[in-house]
């Protein structure tokens, strides 16, 4: 199985990287790693569930979709608990058997919330909190959650390892992290173990024959099976407008009148949502390397084989390389590579979907490019341990050979969100040529992804595009960077159209990385906490260099 790159449907944003990963955000991202925290909150069992699989097949493909409409009134039973904070344990479902427990200032929670929101009163499945309160208290404004992308980041995880980068907001704010429903310590899916989702990243995702296409679709086939087999019973319910209902939930049981909110990569789409569905109960919220709200299905992909191609190009600008020239030799690299693979450390071998997955990887931000010279510079001599290296990082794979389940999250949320289904014969005949001239090197990975991520799912999507409509609400700022490979700036100007006149503030980065905020640029710093901090709205159109 693969993992859909960044953006709407991707890796999360800015964190410390975690082992080589260099970050989405360029540094905060569920990538992060390090210590982290987590509390039971009932996460599925990954052994196959009979029941779950024999009801899968009658519910997945459509109840939750009444929640999404309607404005489900909650029993008092949810919206009056209170949370039990205790000490945090390690955040090992979200990072594995490495993970650390974070420091004594962070405590954790679970909090309840509907498993079906067309039934707020049935049956309840915990959320995963995690909050270090304000250090100034007399001073005090409320919280402000967190959300760092995928979908399928660790709030949990990620927001003490990042938590250095929003110590000023801290001086005011509980900062508050969340695993989103399908995630982690919140009743996370999962799918496959180790050795299958092994064998699966060696399947060419570029397919060339018949036999390496049926290959790859039965794969992205038999993904679904196993989710519905081994998390059937969340599946319906992870979409992005539930976990906006949990936010909204989330507020009136930490005691807040106004959701104030920083969202960064997927989270964006998701801060939107819940804008849209609760605009008189925005706050103060950023939405920092936004998605295309406006994008379908095929449009993401497509906007993010445009928005890596940018980054690859301007990587070999800044080496004195021209973009045409560098473009021809990785796409000549990965035509070697498809032919035969090259020998890497551990016995193991650099495939050229591994190579592509590297070389994503290293584009999230300006300070991994030095790691992706070294890896090129490498895999063209016939070692292909750099980019691997890069790969396994991005796709959470220890020196052991574990994976984790990030992954699998990611693509349960994705396909349960989005009704675009692109078939093989659509992806050849109508998207293969126009991504490839988008992207020489991307181009036919990202198109291929399409007829491969949401094959056969046993859930319906929901909706075409993300209803991010909020007239009425506060001003939110939206924060779109020129250089963004993932979530290219286009995206954070639609962002603004769609949020409506009045309520969108574009804030533009003219810099490099997935992410403005995480890369400690010092004008996208002081503007985001004076709206934060001093309720100051900024001019939209400001911009940052």
């Amino acid at each position: 199985m693969r993992r859909r790159i960044s953006g709407r449907r991707g890796r999360p944003a800015g964190a410390p990287a975690r082992r080589i990963r260099i970050t989405a955000l360029s540094a905060v991202s569920l990538l992060l790693a390090g210590a982290l925290t987590a509390c039971d909150s009932g996460t599925e069992d990954p052994a196959p569930d009979a029941k779950a699989s024999a009801t899968a097949t009658a519910t997945l493909s459509g109840t939750a979709a009444a929640a999404a409409s309607a404005a489900p009134v909650l029993p008092a039973a949810l919206t009056g608990q209170r949370l039990d904070w205790k000490r945090c344990a390690a955040p090992v479902k979200a990072w594995g058997s490495a993970a650390k427990a974070p420091g004594s200032r962070w405590k954790c929670a679970t909090m309840k919330a509907p498993l079906d929101y067309a039934e707020p009163a049935g049956e309840s499945l915990g959320i995963a909190l995690i909050r270090s309160e304000a250090s100034e208290r007399s001073r005090r404004i409320g919280s402000l959650l967190f959300n760092f992308g995928g979908p399928g980041g660790s709030g949990v995880a990620t927001l003490p390892a990042s938590a250095g980068m929003f110590s000023t907001l801290r001086t005011r704010y509980d900062l508050v992290g969340f695993d989103p429903r399908g995630v982690a310590e919140s009743s996370g899916v999962v799918c496959r173990d180790d050795q299958q989702t092994e064998k699966a990243l060696r399947i060419d995702a570029t397919p060339d024959t018949p036999a390496e296409e049926k290959t790859y679709l039965e794969d992205a086939a038999a993904f679904g099976a196993d989710c519905a087999r081994r998390s059937g019973r969340v599946l319906p319910h992870i979409r992005t407008t539930s976990a906006a209902r949990d936010m909204d939930l989330m507020r009136q049981v930490l005691g807040d009148d106004k959701l104030n909110y920083f969202g960064f990569s997927y989270g964006t789409e998701l801060g939107g949502v819940y804008a849209h569905l609760f605009p008189a109960r925005v706050g103060r919220l950023t939405l920092d390397a936004v998605v295309d709200p406006s994008a379908d299905y095929a449009g993401h992909s497509r906007n993010q084989a445009l928005g890596f191609q940018r980054a690859l190009e301007n990587y070999f600008k800044s080496r004195g390389i021209s973009a045409k020239n560098g473009t021809a030799r990785v796409v000549k690299l990965l035509g070697r590579l498809d032919r035969k693979p090259v020998p890497a450390a551990g016995g193991r071998t650099l495939t050229q979907s591994l190579a592509l997955t590297g070389i994503f990887n290293s584009l999230y931000s300006e300070r991994s490019w030095p790691y992706l010279t070294d890896a090129l510079n490498a895999a063209e001599r016939g070692n292909g341990s750099g980019l691997l290296r890069l790969a396994d990082s991005y796709n959470d794979r220890d020196e052991k050979g574990r994976y984790g389940t990030a992954h699998h999250s990611q693509r349960a949320i994705s396909c349960a969100d989005t009704k675009g289904r692109v078939t093989a014969t659509e992806v050849k005949s109508r998207l293969l040529a126009d991504f490839r001239k988008v992207s020489p090197v991307f181009g036919p990975y990202l198109a291929w992804d399409l007829a491969g991520w949401c094959a056969d799912w046993p859930v319906a999507g929901e909706h075409e595009t993300a209803d991010v409509a909020a007239p009425g609400a506060a001003p939110i700022l939206v924060i779109g960077g020129k250089g963004d490979s993932a979530t290219p700036y286009e995206g954070s100007q639609r962002m603004v159209e769609e949020l409506g006149e009045g309520v969108g503030v574009q804030l533009t980065f003219e810099g490099e990385g997935h992410g403005a905020y995480t890369t400690g640029n010092r004008c996208i710093t002081r503007t985001v906490n004076d709206y934060f901090l001093h309720d100051k709205v900024p001019a939209s159109g400001k911009s940052c260099s």
